[in-house]
């Protein structure tokens, strides 16, 4: 039996300013990475969108990004390993208590965008979130890009783990996502994204955006909640890996496996 959590970005509305589909999107996920206000979000979405997946049984996590809402947090900035701690740590607080007036546990961390994908490349940034994930408490997961520096700062700290790939982003031969300002970084073919999602289940592979086919063998699956076909894609792959007789369950389940 094969085993995979599907996760998304959600709760990135913020004030007046909408963004995606969140209460769809919860019908197919396993797991939620809740934004957590630096790159979007606030108190009262926060705590909606933890709300809202309590309701439909879906686990939560954090998303601390960069303090960059003009940018959406998808922007780099040149911050020090303890300013990437502090801004995590600050985070998973505010999220830890949304949580815990809700009644749910949080489940897991995720970088955001930039302090993501640059942190996947940078060891030292790497850990110091790692660190800020396991200085939190609570046994909170990990949750990185697969391949990358997110792993080593993993198993370096002593955190508890899990990979992760992304259904509609193209990969580099290195493993990194290929930037979205590149044409092709996004996958809007929805079938070509569910074979994709179910090769990296079964055999361990992906495919690049050279042609090149590199390992990849992830513990959850991000969908993203904010394109034109989130729903879409987010319905299709569900029942792609239901087909191919793959179990869709929590991270925290997952990494038990």
């Amino acid at each position: 039996m094969y085993f995979i959590d599907l996760n998304s970005d959600l709760g990135e509305s913020f004030g007046a300013w909408k963004m995606g589909n969140d209460e769809a999107v919860l019908d197919f996920v396993s797991s939620a990475n809740v934004a957590c206000g630096f790159h979007a979000g606030d108190p009262m979405v926060m705590l909606a969108t933890v709300r809202a997946a309590k309701e439909k049984g879906v686990a939560v996590g954090a998303h601390p990004g960069y303090p960059d809402l003009m940018g959406f947090g998808r922007r780099n900035m040149d911050v020090t390993p303890d300013e990437a701690y502090a801004y995590t740590l600050y985070q998973i607080g505010a999220m830890q208590a949304a949580c815990n007036a809700v009644g749910v546990k949080l489940q897991h961390v995720k970088a955001h965008g930039a302090l993501y994908n640059q942190a996947a490349k940078n060891h030292a940034l790497a850990v110091a979130i790692a660190q800020a994930v396991k200085d939190a408490g609570q046994g909170l997961i990990l949750l990185g890009l697969a391949n990358s520096e997110f792993d080593k700062a993993a198993a370096e700290v002593g955190v508890p783990y899990a990979a992760e790939a992304f259904a509609d982003r193209a990969y580099q031969a290195d493993g990194t996502l290929v930037p979205r300002k590149v044409q092709g970084s996004m996958i809007h073919d929805v079938s070509l994204a569910v074979a994709r999602v179910v090769r990296m289940v079964k055999e361990g592979k992906v495919e690049t955006i050279d042609g090149k086919v590199i390992d990849l063998r992830p513990h959850s699956i991000c969908l993203h909640g904010d394109s034109p076909k989130a729903v879409q894609m987010a319905t299709e792959i569900r029942k792609g890996l239901q087909a191919a007789g793959i179990k869709i369950v929590p991270i925290s389940e997952v990494i038990k496996q």
